[in-house]
């Protein structure tokens, strides 16, 4: 899953990436609110942490241009705010949930699953590819019926792969999808990781799911 954080306040900023960096998601992060809806409307995020008191463009000004571009993805919204006057104007504004500002990490982190969660509850509640399942509520992979332990960000490159069967995936690709935008592209971090995926899935099994296209990237194919 892939987060954008708009936020102004750097130290909030490096607190938010890591924290949920250590908790498997790739985290692209803005500094003000023109950056931030420059980068929300890709559309390649899975949800926006989006902070109202942001320069340039406050959050709620880059919500309404983000849902009037019929930009879908969830947002929740951060301030330092508390009266329910400004809660009721963030939701109405088109914000999926609302965070005051100073909050526990926990909270967030709980926040964002349930709004995930609560994204993925229209798609298919599991990912299968040949004989290999994908939970990704649950964050459970089986092949052949047996169990397949995966850290977090194997579990993200699995599941980036799963839900494009059949296409190349650059490495390029991959590292903005899994790792973030500034990620350096130069590192051989995606190799060492389809790797270890490879010995977890393919290993002593057939077919071979991921397959390497010489000078472009991978594939994840039944052959």
């Amino acid at each position: 899953m892939r987060i954008l954080v708009v936020e102004d306040e750097k130290k909030v900023a490096s607190f938010i990436r890591q924290g949920l960096g250590e908790e498997g998601y790739a985290v692209d992060v803005a500094s003000n609110g023109e950056e931030g809806l420059a980068m929300a409307r890709d559309g390649v995020h899975d949800l926006i942490i989006l902070d109202i008191g942001l320069p340039k463009m406050n959050g709620l000004q880059v919500l309404q241009e983000l849902r009037r571009r019929k930009v879908t993805t969830p947002v929740l919204l951060l301030t330092v705010r508390a009266t329910i006057e400004d809660k009721v104007l963030g939701l109405d504004a088109g914000a999926d949930d609302y965070l005051t500002k100073p909050f526990a990490f926990q909270e967030l982190v709980a926040r964002v699953r349930a709004l995930l969660r609560r994204r993925t509850e229209g798609g298919p509640a599991v990912l299968q590819f040949a004989d290999l399942t994908l939970d990704p509520a649950r964050h459970t992979a089986f092949r052949g019926g047996q169990k397949i332990d995966l850290t977090s960000k194997e579990f993200a490159l699995l599941d980036y792969f799963m839900r494009n069967p059949g296409r190349v995936l650059t490495r390029t690709m991959i590292i903005e999808h899994v790792w973030d935008y500034d990620f350096d592209t130069g590192t051989n971090v995606v190799d060492v990781y389809v790797n270890y995926l490879r010995k977890k899935i393919d290993s002593d099994r057939e077919p071979k799911l991921i397959h390497t296209i010489r000078g472009v990237g991978y594939v994840m194919k039944a052959e």
